[in-house]
């Protein structure tokens, strides 16, 4: 099943034909109560405490992941501090902001003078990395995944970032 999702990672579709058949596989309560508590609006819960911005090592190198370990992906069609993502329809549910109402912080061996936030909604700000608005994927099957680094969805791609703030492919 993971072969297939390499082969096709850019394809939501099949993302979430494997997520509707891990479901059932699980009873159908686990995969899907989790994808949509992410769908939902749950992952801007986070936003009532700081996130930490971290470091970890994957198959692709070091790349930064939440506090939880998910992986972060910036979006090529955004620019320098602007979120494109929350103006395309479904972009968000799929892609969550990494969000918060405090002061991000940096985790070690990354640059603090890099880690940032723009506006998102009202309170809610979204963390940035050296300009870029950060996110998670709403199908990751865990933490430091790089399954979905380089998916191409909602008209740009989707990539990893180092700790120089550069996109990992």
């Amino acid at each position: 099943m993971l072969c297939a999702l390499k082969l096709n990672r850019g394809d939501l579709g099949i993302r979430v034909r494997v997520a509707a058949a891990a479901a059932a596989a699980l009873g159908g309560s686990v995969a899907f109560a989790a994808t949509a508590a992410v769908s939902s609006g749950a992952a801007t819960a986070s936003a009532a405490r700081a996130p930490t911005v971290k470091l970890a090592h994957t198959s692709l190198g070091p790349i930064l992941v939440d506090g939880s370990g998910a992986t972060l992906y910036l979006f090529t069609r955004d620019r320098r501090d602007k979120d494109r993502c929350a103006g395309v329809s479904g972009c968000l549910g799929v892609w969550p902001a990494l969000t918060t109402t405090k002061k991000p912080v940096a985790g070690p061996k990354l640059r603090r003078s890099l880690l940032g936030t723009i506006e998102l909604h009202g309170d809610v700000r979204q963390v940035t990395y050296a300009g870029h608005p950060l996110y998670t994927y709403s199908l990751d099957f865990g933490p430091r995944s790089t399954l979905y680094v380089g998916s191409y969805e909602y008209g740009g791609s989707w990539y990893a970032v180092n700790a120089a703030g550069k996109a990992v492919r």
